[in-house]
């Protein structure tokens, strides 16, 4: 069994929790109430994603995303 790893973003959400996707896998999303559900939670939504596939005989994406952190510039606000 080949190991496959992909990115995932968590977007944490107002009324509480995480929303969490991969975007190497279209659709493949969960949530969570905490980080250690979400991540528990993506890991087995990833899984099912990717039986599902091989069981209808699709090729497994591999993951093509590279995620960066950029500084935005300073913006200046006004009060008025």
């Amino acid at each position: 069994m080949v190991k496959k790893y992909y990115k995932v973003i968590f977007e944490t959400q107002e009324e509480g929790g995480y929303t969490v996707t991969v975007p190497s896998l279209p659709g493949c999303i969960s949530e969570g109430n905490t980080y250690d559900e979400a991540l528990a939670n993506i890991k087995e939504a990833i899984a099912l994603y990717l039986e599902s596939l091989q069981a209808d005989g699709l090729p497994i994406p591999d993951e093509n995303h590279l995620i960066v952190e950029v500084e935005a510039p300073y913006v200046h606000t006004t009060s008025t």
